[in-house]
């Protein structure tokens, strides 16, 4: 587990919060129960404060980081696809976040959203709660269905498990 205080800030894990070989966390971060940051990842909170929500998953290679006085929060159930950056912005409850996705400063993506992989969300964008956003440019296109609202719980839920195989002692 790699951890690193930056000034007077020093990252504050739950004690069920597990961060893999080869990801950093610095600063003033804050890891809920059960959150799990995958190899490679990095999250910063040098600039602001990040708050991750419980059994919230960072997957490989993403790259979560704020801004002055902009901090990043991110809820809880959240599945954040490996290389996606997440820059200053807040992600509500039950999303996932594609692979290879940018969301950029003071944007908001609603409880229950889905943004497709590789997909730029602007700054200061508004995604609504259970909606569906993808592409480039990003279109926010339509209503999730109840199975895949359901099936982002679960991929949430599935980390958690994958996690717990990796550290079954703990």
């Amino acid at each position: 587990m790699s951890t690193v205080p930056f000034k007077d800030k020093e990252p504050k894990l739950s004690k069920s919060a597990k961060i893999f070989p080869g990801a950093f966390v610095t600063g003033d971060v804050t890891l809920k129960d059960n959150v799990n940051v995958w190899y490679n990842a990095v999250i910063r909170g040098d600039m602001s404060f990040v708050i991750i929500g419980e059994s919230s998953n960072v997957q490989d290679l993403a790259m979560i980081h704020t801004n002055t006085n902009r901090p990043t929060l991110i809820g809880k159930n959240v599945t954040i696809g490996h290389g996606a950056i997440i820059h200053a912005c807040t992600i509500g409850n039950d999303c996932l976040i594609g692979m290879g996705s940018i969301i950029l400063d003071e944007a908001v993506i609603g409880d229950g959203a889905m943004i497709g992989a590789g997909t730029i969300v602007p700054p200061k964008k508004v995604i609504p709660p259970k909606m569906l956003a993808y592409g480039n440019p990003m279109m926010i296109t339509r209503q999730l269905t109840k199975e895949e609202l359901d099936s982002n719980k679960k991929n949430a839920i599935h980390y958690v498990e994958m996690m717990n195989s990796y550290f079954p002692e703990q």
